[in-house]
């Protein structure tokens, strides 16, 4: 099964956090896709930095297309809110729209997703 890695894998990944080893395995294993939201929340900040390489590697990761259903969005977040879970944000919604879309597992270090795993049934990764 393909891992959708959220933008807050990647950052802890750049900064040599204690997750770094997890997604060096995906990595090896080939299972790592990513999409144009998560790369939108990266790059401008890798440019800042000058890491073109860093840029170029994202840029070679399996990229899947985001086909935003807002209506499903909007369920997705009465779901939410009607669970008692407040300040998800859009992004992460859609994070999670596009992971059930491809059925893939997601694997983040924002505990948004660890709250909505029940409401939306998301499969996060413990790898």
């Amino acid at each position: 099964m393909q891992v959708l890695v959220d933008s807050s894998v990647w950052v802890d990944y750049f900064r040599g956090g204690s997750n770094s080893g997890k997604l060096d395995f995906l990595i090896d294993e080939n299972i790592l896709v990513i999409n144009d939201l998560i790369l939108a929340e990266l790059i401008p900040f890798l440019k800042i930095k000058n890491q073109h390489k860093l840029i170029d590697l994202l840029n070679f990761v399996e990229r899947l297309s985001l086909n935003i259903d807002w209506k499903e969005i909007i369920e997705f977040q009465h779901k939410c809110l009607k669970q008692g879970i407040n300040g998800i944000g859009i992004p992460d919604l859609i994070i999670a729209q596009n992971a059930l879309q491809n059925h893939c597992e997601i694997y983040t270090l924002d505990q948004h997703f660890e709250l909505m795993k029940a409401s939306l049934e998301l499969v996060l990764t413990d790898k």
